[in-house]
């Protein structure tokens, strides 16, 4: 056997949830089915008494430590190639084995955010996720039932203090979650790994609800919050209310608090090994994109500083029509909330899908979630696994004005065309005095020729900026343009 003996002990920070015993214990995140991160260390931990030594056994591989003096212990496993046979993992202390049985090693995602990660494929789904539903995502439940797909389920919770366990297991049922679902057998069928999914989301929840409470010094908004609800007397009694009642789903209060969801639903979760997070999540934070853009960099770089891997990948799902389409000029449009996005997702290990062709101007709960799986799948694939596979539409790259015209220049545009055949819709043109005209808009090869009617000297150009613009520009992979603006005007 290959031996490695560590002398990495767990800090506080991830285990001070669990009791002070004298008997062996392991995170809860590990259990029977569970499926463990390929080509990575993989930590595993617990708590034991003072001293004591630990041995984890695993695929012929033997790794030792002993627990600190708080009894808090944790060590790593070396990394291993994919595999979809079912072994033992067993972790041993003092004599006294925990053994869990049909482990396999593969690819982990954790998805999280808010309702339309918890929406469902169908009403063969769990509970939670059994609202809503995608045609097209059930058609996959048949053939993904037959593939090596995992689920961890992380129940609805909320804490006051991070927690290091949750009521959530493994499960070789599909995920409810009709994102989890499609993304896990994309992944699947493309790299021919197992794969699995930790979900954990709740519907209508910020993303204030999922940061640590050290983000406050970082973020003065969250700051603000945190100090409100702290000081807030009659919120905390309706939060232990609920907590003593037992945490449901649809308790809405509660699930739009700050700082509490984190503790109980993805601080358990810290540090497993997993690939990165699918975040599908935003709809509540919508009209404060400013400071959206400043939360979901400075969020990430949190939790990729808890997993202590500066390559955790964090897969964004960019929001899609929804709501009156005023035109560009609405300060109010979900198009600067898309922007903030991307903004937020400008980092290494990164990445938004664009979704802007999708949704439903009439329901903040659209059922097209086929095309967003797909497109989450390209990503991974592309920008993880090296595929040579178009993962991107057109994007803007640049623009020059020759009198009437603007004319952008875009990346990914190979093949650009429209997807009816028509001219490219949704652009928009503006002169000096900053009014915003419909524009007719020409393909040529890579760029797009741009004049509005009234505008005789353009100096700025927006293409898909607005609540639920028409659009049908593409590229030859059918993946459609993403939003832009060459101005720089704060919104009004």
């Amino acid at each position: 056997m290959n031996r490695l003996i560590p002398s990495l002990v767990l800090s506080s920070a991830f285990l001070g949830g669990l009791p002070a015993t004298a008997e062996l214990r392991v995170s809860p995140m590990f259990g029977d089915h569970m499926v463990l991160q390929r080509e990575i260390p993989i930590p595993v931990w617990g708590k034991a008494d003072p001293g004591d030594a630990i041995t984890v056994r695993f695929a012929g591989q033997e790794v030792q430590t002993r627990a600190g003096q708080d009894g808090k212990w944790m060590l790593q496993i070396p990394p291993m190639p994919a595999s979809a046979e079912g072994r033992e993992f067993s972790v041993e202390s003092k004599g006294v084995t925990k053994r869990f049985q049909d482990v396999l090693v593969g690819e982990v995602w954790i998805c999280s955010g808010q309702s339309n990660m918890q929406y469902g494929w169908g009403t063969q789904s769990q509970a939670r996720y059994n609202w809503g539903g995608d045609a097209e995502v059930a058609k996959l439940a048949e053939q993904a039932a037959k593939l090596p797909i995992r689920c961890y389920d992380v129940p609805c919770n909320v804490s006051f203090e991070p927690t290091d366990e949750c009521a959530g297991t493994w499960s070789t049922a599909l995920p409810g979650s009709a994102v989890a679902l499609g993304f896990s057998y994309h992944l699947q069928k493309s790299l021919n790994v197992p794969v699995a999914t930790i979900v954990t989301c709740w519907g209508s929840s910020f993303i204030e609800g999922w940061m640590p409470i050290e983000l406050t010094s970082r973020l003065p908004h969250f700051k603000k919050i945190m100090d409100d609800f702290q000081k807030s007397e009659s919120a905390r009694e309706r939060v232990e209310k609920a907590m003593k009642m037992g945490i449901r789903d649809g308790m809405v209060f509660v699930r739009k608090q700050p700082n509490i969801v984190y503790n109980a639903m993805l601080h358990p979760l810290i540090p497993y090994g997993c690939r990165g997070i699918v975040w599908y999540q935003g709809e509540a934070n919508s009209d404060q994109p400013e400071l959206y853009a400043a939360s979901l960099p400075a969020w990430i770089g949190e939790l990729r500083a808890r997993w202590k891997r500066d390559d955790l990948h964090v897969l964004g799902v960019m929001l899609p029509q929804y709501g009156e389409d005023k035109g560009t000029a609405d300060p109010k449009s979900w198009a600067w909330f898309r922007e903030a996005q991307a903004k937020g997702l400008k980092l290494p290990h990164a990445a938004v899908i664009n979704t802007i062709d999708l949704g439903d101007p009439k329901n903040i709960h659209p059922a097209d979630k086929a095309p967003i799986v797909d497109r989450l799948a390209r990503i991974a694939r592309h920008d993880i696994h090296g595929e040579k596979i178009p993962a991107r539409g057109p994007e803007y790259q640049g623009h020059k004005i020759e009198g009437t015209k603007v004319i952008i220049t875009l990346n990914h545009a190979e093949g650009l065309t429209t997807r009816d055949g028509k001219a490219p819709d949704g652009f928009w043109l503006a002169g000096e005095d900053r009014q915003w005209h419909p524009a007719q808009a020409v393909i040529n090869g890579a760029t797009i020729e741009v004049k509005a009617d009234g505008v005789a000297k353009p100096i700025a150009c927006r293409y898909a900026f607005s609540n639920s613009p028409a659009v049908n520009l593409v590229n030859k992979a059918g993946l459609p343009a993403v939003p832009f603006r060459t101005d720089d005007w704060p919104r009004q």
